[in-house]
Formats: C-alpha cells, structure tokens, sequence
C-alpha cells in the first residue's frame, strides 16, 4: 500500500549507490532507492515522496515547524554525496519536489551548512538574549530596538530573547560542532559563550518572575503559576529541549504550585511531576498568582490573558499592543 514519507524526507542521506536510510519511519523493505516517476519516488512498491494530486497534496506542509508560510517544496535543499554517482541520485530524487537543490561537493560539506545554519541562529539569539539583560538595566526596550534596526537595510537580521533554546537543531548542534573543534585542537569560545548564554535564560526567567511576586508582596514559594505554552516555539506540539521544562522543574523546586496550558499537550512529565494541560478560562486565569507566558501559540487570547491575570510575565512579547493600565504585565 503506498505511503507518504515526505516528513522524513529532509533528513534522508544517500549513503551507497542505491541504498538509501532515513529517520522518517520508512518500512524495513523499503532499502532500494527505486526510479523516479511522475508521481513520486518508488520504493519497492512503497511510495517514499509522492507530489501533484492525491497524498501528494500533503507536500505543501511546512518544514519550519509552526510557520504555515514555510514550503517543502520552496526551501531550498542542500545535497552532498559520497560519490558523484550518489550526489546524482540525491539531486534527482529531491528536484523531483524541491524547487531548488543545491548540489554541495560532498556529505562533509552538507552537514557543515546545517551546522553553520544553526550554530548563526545561537549565536545571534545569544546576542540578543544578552542585550536584553543589559536593555533592561538600562530602562530600554529591547523589542523595540530590534523592530527598530530591522529597517535599516544594512544586512540587519531580527532576532529575538527569549526563555531559552528549545527544538532538536539549534541548543544541539553547535554543540556538536564544538567537540568536533576540540577533538581538531581548536577552541570554539564563540559558540561556547552563546550556549552559557543561551543556558542562564531559563534561571533569568525565573529571577524576573521572583522579583515580580516580590513587588506584588508575594514569594515563589506557595504561589499558583500558571504557565502558557511549553513547547520549544509556538504552533508545534514538540517539547524537545524545551525552556518551559527546566523553569517549571526550577518553580516547582522554590514550592510554586504549577499549572499549565497548552494547547497542544495535553500532558507533559517534569521529573517526577506528572502534569496535564488545563482549560483557559476565566476562573483558572483569576486564580493564578501570575500568569507565566513562554510560548506565544497563536491560538491563545493574550488580551484576556492581561485582563484576568492579577500578574502576567511575558517572554516573547505576546502581549505587545495590548493595553495595560492596571500594569499588570512584566515584559523580558
């Protein structure tokens, strides 16, 4: 029966001249990289890429997880193989969906762009999660700034602080790349600084929640959190890696009792906390010492939010243009 495996597509390496493995869930007897026809790739009467009509109308799902503009079939996909002849049946394969590929001389050289892709996305998340620090000392808004340089046409790329890292590439990756550095004798302090950085933005949340009880007459210990959004970005429903995990652990150990919505996971296990998502209502809202932002779900109403929360702390700015006159929200 054919199947649709686009999802595992972009992680497929050709690894031999007809061999082909991947991480998307292919069936055991699908190990021979079969002809290219027109309506997708054929694996031993498998069907592993179909596109045009029928389950092919899935291949317009995104690959950037949560941004329904990003297209399979528009993000442009880097190819290396170990051999010309692999290279040439990696082009094929993929040209029969993606719009543009991009043959690169070999498997070494493919897997270096994405580490460079990522490894460019931590540092500069580092940077701006360090300035927002220092923005904050200093009585200036940081979103405004980034809104503001990203005018400029200067090469400026907008990114954005937030509660930290989270998702399978980014907190991973540069990682990698650094052992890799060290085993060849070098020190990679750049993208070692970006991951402590990165790392402290969990215990700085935490920090700023504290301090907000605090002006309110109030101590983590024995308040009522309720976190909004623990998946590592908004629309996904994958916690991998993250923030939300490490500051719920980290309330939970100062004594706060937490609660938490997501639309998207409806149950979630911090250590031995056993936690399910509850509904978003008025009274929930109400009944929470602070209202803990940490994911921005489109879905979620962050007006009512500020409105019914005697406090709300916001990570992501989910709650930029929404009055505020009782000053009830604590922005990053």
């Amino acid at each position: 029966m054919a199947q649709n495996y686009y999802k595992g597509l972009s992680t497929y390496v050709i690894y031999g001249e007809e061999t082909a493995y991947g991480s998307g869930g292919v069936p055991a007897a699908a190990n021979k990289l079969g002809k290219i026809t027109s309506v997708g790739v054929s694996l031993n009467n498998n069907q592993m890429l179909t596109h045009g009509l029928g389950d092919g109308a899935e291949i317009g799902a995104g690959t950037d997880p949560g941004n329904p503009d990003s297209k399979v079939a528009m993000i442009p996909k880097v190819v290396g193989g170990l051999t010309p002849a692999c290279l040439a049946k990696a082009t094929a394969l993929y040209s029969r969906a993606i719009k543009t590929v991009v043959p690169v001389s070999s498997c070494r050289a493919a897997e270096a762009t994405k580490l460079l892709e990522n490894t460019f996305r931590g540092v500069n998340i580092a940077l701006v999660n360090e300035l927002k620090v220092v923005y904050s000392a200093m009585g200036i808004d940081v979103w405004e700034v980034i809104n503001a340089a990203k005018t400029k046409p200067f090469g400026f790329m907008a990114f954005y602080p937030g509660p930290g890292l989270g998702g399978h590439c980014i907190p991973v990756d540069p990682l990698y790349l650094s052992w890799k550095a060290r085993i060849k004798g070098f020190e990679p302090r750049f993208i070692d600084l970006a991951h402590q950085v990165n790392g402290a933005m969990p215990r700085f949340v935490v920090s700023l929640l504290a301090e907000a009880l605090n002006d309110r007459g109030r101590s983590v210990h024995g308040s009522r959190i309720l976190v909004l959004g623990v998946t590592y970005k908004r629309d996904v429903n994958d916690v991998r890696e993250s923030p939300a995990l490490e500051i719920i652990a980290d309330l939970i150990r100062r004594g706060a009792t937490v609660l938490y919505h997501d639309p998207y996971v409806p149950g979630l296990t911090v250590g031995d906390r056993v936690l399910e998502s509850v509904a978003l209502d008025d009274a929930v809202l109400q009944g929470a010492d602070c209202a803990l932002i940490l994911t921005d779900h489109s879905v979620t109403d962050y007006k009512r939010v500020a409105e019914s929360a005697p406090l709300v702390v916001d990570t992501r700015n989910a709650t930029a243009g929404v009055a505020d006159p009782h000053r009830t929200v604590v922005r990053l």
